[in-house]
């Protein structure tokens, strides 16, 4: 990958999260977290790893689908992009899968300070 697609993938996860943030009139778009953003090496599609910490996810995939026609504009402003991607929203799995994790850990804990007195 080169430099300047990880710099633009950098650059659109930092204005993108402004633009939610500051900017998006839907008050569910305030509460997204990006947490990665992947650029395809043809510049035709950005996925937007996102979550959330209050609410459904079928609430925020909504309000996201309603706004991104408007979010790849925005976008496009700030990155001053000739070609812009499409942007696909995906749920950031990896925060509840470490939370699974660390509560497997924590039980295999349990059980074995039990056995060990």
């Amino acid at each position: 990958m080169s430099l300047s697609l990880k710099r633009m993938e950098s650059t659109a996860l930092r204005e993108l999260s402004i633009i939610l943030n500051r900017e998006a009139k839907n008050e569910l778009l305030k509460h997204i977290t990006i947490t990665e953003v992947r650029i395809t090496n043809d510049l035709s599609y950005m996925t937007v790893y996102y979550t959330f910490y209050q609410g459904e996810n079928a609430d925020y995939i909504k309000a996201l689908d309603e706004s991104n026609g408007y979010l790849r504009s925005a976008l496009a402003k700030k990155l001053n992009a000739r070609k812009m991607p499409e942007l696909i929203f995906k749920l950031d799995e990896s925060l509840a899968y470490g939370n699974h994790i660390d509560e497997l850990l924590n039980e295999y804990h349990k059980k074995h300070d039990k056995e060990g007195n």
